[in-house]
């Protein structure tokens, strides 16, 4: 297994080319658009200096790596010799079906499907494919290069072979899988996404403010970053997507959507990506300044 295709360019897609392409996989990065492609390309290459200047990798690891991905804007011809296809597009549950219909057409009858999905079944996905037993779930943790987990997420018909050699195949990217079977939300964000939710229901309650309550978690919850400036860093688009696909599948009023996170996302304040959230980016790409509609 040597010709890996990861679809989708963004913050995962390219950090997931970025690790496989490290460990000396061929890499087609595919995605519809060159500009993508190319911004893409130029995370990893900065990425990769960064990794340089600490001096974790040579200079011709960073040319290496960079030679082992080849851009794609044509999915036919990106997956044409895959023997892996990790998608990481936008979470939207009618875009990763059209993908994997496509996939199941394109890829070779022996490529095995993954999805990068934070969320979404791993059975729905598999069920518009033909191949439902070599569809399965491989949700990285950003940033992919250098965090350790990989949930290795089992649909209904996945099977054993499969399983086993995604999580081989995990442990080779020096990443260490774990086994999660296929409910909203899985475990990571079934546990996460609900604190980060009622972090935004304590500011939105008015109990404390931003920077308060992320101090209160950093510090006395030992945990590295603030949740409300963690979700920031994921996207306040991503976690109400997350949230919803958990509401919409357990129906318990537990993981319902913040109304203070809903109307951030429908104003365009989507965090660090769109340069402010519950903090202000335009100055500082670090969350320390607080956006100005929370500071008192």
């Amino acid at each position: 297994m040597k010709n890996v295709a990861v679809i989708g360019a963004g913050t995962m897609g390219n950090g997931i080319a970025h690790t496989f392409a490290q460990f000396d996989y061929k890499v087609q990065l595919i995605d519809l658009h060159q500009a993508s492609l190319d911004k893409g390309i130029a995370t990893i290459t900065k990425n990769l200096d960064r990794m340089v200047a600490k001096e974790t990798i040579t200079e011709a690891d960073k040319q290496r790596t960079l030679k082992n991905i080849t851009t794609y804007t044509n999915l036919e011809e990106g997956v044409e010799y895959a023997s892996l296809v990790v998608e990481a597009a936008t979470e939207n549950v009618d875009l990763k079906l059209k993908i994997f219909r496509d996939l199941d057409k394109f890829c070779p009858d022996d490529t095995i499907l993954a999805s990068n999905t934070s969320s979404i079944s791993i059975t729905q996905i598999a069920s518009v494919t033909s191949r439902p037993e070599m569809v399965i779930g491989m949700h990285f943790m950003n940033p992919v290069p250098i965090m350790k987990l990989v949930e290795i997420i089992k649909g209904y018909s996945t099977s054993e072979e499969t399983f086993k050699m995604v999580e081989e195949l995990s442990k080779k990217l020096n990443k260490v899988p774990v086994e999660v079977n296929d409910y909203p939300g899985f475990v990571a964000n079934r546990i996460l996404m609900p604190m980060i939710n009622e972090a935004v229901e304590t500011l939105y309650n008015g109990v404390a403010g931003v920077k308060e309550i992320d101090t209160v978690m950093m510090l006395g919850m030992a945990h590295p970053m603030g949740p409300l400036a963690l979700a920031d860093f994921i996207g306040l688009d991503v976690c109400l997507s997350i949230l919803k696909v958990m509401y919409e599948g357990f129906k318990n009023p537990k993981y319902a959507p913040c109304p203070l996170l809903v109307n951030m996302v429908m104003a365009g304040k989507l965090g660090a990506k769109s340069g402010e959230g519950f903090y202000d980016y335009s100055q500082n790409r670090k969350a320390e300044d607080v956006a100005k509609m929370f500071t008192k």
